[in-house]
């Protein structure tokens, strides 16, 4: 038994199937989902052959840290914005051996919205070595924490079969 809903798994375990055929490696930088899209890929049997390894970066501080985000992009856009998403895609794959990384950065809630980041905001950023990148801006809308949470889970898992 899953911790993770069957359609979240069953994607998990799509992309740990065909990135192991495929040798390409996975890292992940996560801050609202506080490291879920890498616990669901390494729910899966085998995942070591493809989960390089994951960042949870909830702070300001741990994104420029651990991932390189600028204290200019997190000052001038915020946490939760494409540019932050970005810089946190790029120092996910650069600072470990993946092939291909994601990043999510995203208000879950109940409480942190404003108008102009309602909760269930979320950015997300794929990026491949080659240079593919794709971001995502999600209105998940203000679905419970939970929900926003697994939606954004969704999403990131999408993106990767989307980036190879």
């Amino acid at each position: 038994m899953s911790l993770f809903p069957a359609d979240i798994t069953a994607t998990a375990e799509d992309i740990i199937r065909d990135f192991t055929a495929a040798g390409l490696m996975v890292s992940t930088a996560e801050s609202c989902t506080g490291g879920l899209i890498a616990g669901a890929l390494t729910e899966i049997s085998g995942s070591s052959a493809v989960v390089d390894r994951g960042f949870v970066t909830y702070t300001n501080v741990a994104k420029m840290q651990m991932l390189g985000v600028q204290e200019e992009t997190l000052a001038r856009f915020g946490a939760v914005s494409e540019e932050t998403a970005r810089q946190m895609v790029h120092g996910a794959l650069f600072r470990s051996r993946a092939h291909l990384a994601v990043a999510v950065t995203g208000i879950a809630g109940p409480g942190g919205g404003s108008p102009e980041k309602p909760v269930g905001l979320v950015h997300l950023a794929a990026k491949s070595r080659s240079g593919k990148l794709v971001h995502r801006k999600m209105l998940y809308g203000d679905i419970g924490r939970t929900d926003v949470r697994l939606a954004t889970i969704r999403t990131a898992l999408q993106m990767l079969i989307e980036i190879v």
